[in-house]
């Protein structure tokens, strides 16, 4: 086994740089057709039960790529791994955009939410190349462009929408993807550490580390709960939004996104106070947050001049707060064990998407029976969870450290070190 910490060849800004954009549009086709869907129904004569399976097929397509790709990066060269699913994205999306029909769309839907997490795959490529003092900031740079991503994707195609139909946003997407896939191509340095074993053993391998892992599982559980509040908001708000309260257009909900983007500024933030060792800290703070932004956002159902500006300002602490969990997150599991790095964000990411599935689905539900006050409700009662499981991981670290006698280094787990800092 190739110990990659011994070969990290570095990382510049403009390396940084490049996968951070990387990573933003990559994740960002998944999303595109959250404002859309009326006029992609009508387009292609989709009911609109059908056309809500857009949003859900992208979603199970990424869940996908992320049990079963991410961990790739633990045998593949990473370079060509970033790469190929770049690529692969590009071609996905361009079958979305020439699709002559509903059926067409939600296979090239589920396509690229399957290829898309090249995303995930430069994520810990970056915390790798990254030196130890400065993995946090690392991946709070990479990780706000992901976040970008998603919640600019929303206000591109409503522009785009307007200017060239629903079709444009995706093959201006796809281009953009490739470029990517060349750039990734000159600019990333190799970077290969193969775990030693085959492919089906190396999926074992990642839901075994659930088991293994005590770290693991609590952020995980962290993680789930918290991208589920975001999906909560981000399903509901073009509801509220586009009904009577506020009546605003497709074009007008996408700029929401522009919004959400100044709280995922806060995830370099993050990433440079979890450097300095206050990563539990960040995540306490994080949840309480999230618990905060909801007070914030039912206050914003009204209309009018008042409730938009609690509305506005809810969101921006939302995703604030869920990028401080993440953040931490991601920092306390890529440390676990540094050689199996993309098996652990591939079985963390797959609870994180799962909770966002989960918010999705629960919105669904509620929205039609209580509408925004019941949406707040359930995202209240979410992030009330996140501020619960954060203070049980807090007081079992203590009770260990507190309890019987600590164990010798060599006996102890590589999570336990890590969760009793």
């Amino acid at each position: 086994m190739v110990s990659e910490e011994k070969e990290r060849p570095g990382l510049g800004r403009g390396t940084l740089l490049l996968m951070s954009v990387a990573t933003g549009l990559s994740v960002a086709g998944n999303y595109f057709a959250q404002p859309l869907l009326d006029v992609i129904g009508r387009d292609l004569h989709m009911s609109a039960a059908t056309t809500a399976l857009v949003v859900t097929v992208a979603q199970v397509g990424y869940g996908l790529g992320l049990l079963l790709l991410v961990p790739l990066g633990d045998l593949l060269n990473r370079r060509r791994l970033a790469v190929g699913l770049s690529a692969a994205t590009a071609l996905c999306l361009t079958v979305t955009a020439s699709a002559p029909n509903g059926t067409a769309l939600l296979i090239g839907t589920a396509l690229t939410g399957l290829f898309s997490v090249a995303a995930q795959v430069v994520v810990p490529y970056a915390a790798s190349l990254a030196p130890p003092a400065e993995r946090g900031r690392t991946v709070g740079t990479v990780m706000t462009g992901l976040l970008l991503g998603i919640l600019l994707a929303r206000t591109a195609a409503g522009l785009l929408a307007d200017l060239g139909g629903w079709r444009t946003v995706y093959w201006v997407n796809a281009g953009l993807m490739l470029v990517m896939a060349v750039l990734l191509r000159l600019r990333l340095p190799v970077l290969h550490t193969h775990s030693g074993l085959r492919y089906p053993a190396l999926i074992r391998s990642t839901l075994a580390l659930f088991a293994q892992e005590p770290v693991l599982r609590w952020r995980a559980a962290l993680g789930a709960l918290s991208f589920a509040t975001f999906s909560v908001l981000w399903t509901a708000v073009a509801f509220l939004m586009s009904g009577p309260s506020y009546g605003w257009s497709e074009s007008a909900i996408g700029l929401l996104g522009l919004v959400g983007a100044a709280g995922s500024l806060s995830a370099s933030v993050a990433g440079r106070l979890a450097d300095r060792g206050l990563v539990h800290r960040v995540t306490g703070a994080g949840g309480f947050l999230l618990l905060g932004s909801w007070a914030l956002l039912a206050a914003g159902g009204a209309g009018g001049a008042w409730s938009l500006a609690a509305l506005l300002a809810g969101v921006i602490v939302l995703d604030a707060a869920v990028q401080a969990v993440h953040i931490s997150n991601q920092n306390l599991v890529y440390a676990v064990r540094p050689e199996a790095r993309n098996r652990l964000n591939s079985a963390y990411m797959t609870s994180y998407f799962v909770g966002g599935a989960v918010g999705s689905a629960l919105t669904s539900a509620v929205w039609g029976a209580a509408g925004w006050g019941g949406v707040c409700a359930v995202g209240a009662a979410l992030s009330a969870a996140v501020a619960v499981v954060w203070t049980a991981e807090r007081l079992r670290d203590r009770g260990k450290r507190a309890g019987a006698q600590s164990p010798a280094p060599e006996a102890a787990s590589s999570a336990d070190r890590i969760a009793s800092r």
